[in-house]
């Protein structure tokens, strides 16, 4: 993550789990990140070891439990606009209530903006909304829980944030997929070549120059 925060120029936040241990484990993640070059971060109140936030059979902690996480989050970071987003996963557990219950909670707590993890309809992204008036992330995962929803559609709703943690890589495993069962069968890839990034286009992306004495004289 540390490497991605480097290479650009706007800010990056990082899924950070359940913070991985106890709330001196969340203090040392928070540190470790804040030192790389993150802007942020979400840790969820699921149990570990975790599974992903749109299957069935989720437990989560006691919100006492992911109060001192938050906490100990807040009070371990440097840079007071490190953000803290706070992932509930309790709408699976304890319902839509207990989704908005746990996030009052957290928000009290310190955190910075609220995840609500695999909300199932639009309305409840909707009413989520208007029942916690602070900063907002939306996670638009295909084939789970959530509806997908546009950028205007959150945005109207109260959304300011929104991630698509898998859409690059499904669709990239997609064309990859259908590629390679072409090679098979045609022996050549020729076919594929105006779906491919050039060469020229990888330089150009990456602001490289093959030319090393150019180059060092960057």
């Amino acid at each position: 993550a540390g490497y991605i925060a480097n290479a650009i120029d706007i800010p990056a936040i990082v899924d950070a789990d359940t913070g991985f241990g106890g709330a001196e484990n969340v203090a040392r993640t928070i540190r470790e990140l804040e030192g790389a070059g993150l802007a942020g971060c979400h840790i969820e109140d699921q149990e570990f070891p975790k599974r992903c936030g749109h299957l069935a059979g989720k437990s989560i902690v006691d919100f006492e439990e992911m109060v001192g996480k938050i906490k100990a989050a807040v009070a371990s970071r440097r840079d007071p606009d490190f953000m803290i987003i706070a992932r509930t996963d309790a709408r699976a557990v304890e319902g839509f209530d207990g989704a908005v219950e746990r996030a009052g909670e957290y928000l009290a707590a310190g955190a910075d903006a609220i995840f609500p993890e695999a909300l199932q309809t639009a309305e409840e992204f909707r009413d989520f909304a208007k029942e916690i008036d602070r900063p907002l992330l939306a996670n638009m995962t295909e084939f789970g829980k959530s509806p997908m929803l546009t950028f205007q559609q959150l945005a109207d709703f109260g959304y300011r944030m929104v991630i698509f943690p898998q859409s690059a890589f499904r669709v990239s495993m997609k064309a990859s997929e259908g590629f390679l069962a072409a090679l098979k069968k045609a022996g050549t890839q020729s076919d594929w070549l105006d779906k491919m990034q050039t060469r020229q286009e990888l330089y150009d992306l990456l602001d490289y120059d093959p030319d090393a004495e150019s180059w060092l004289k960057r």
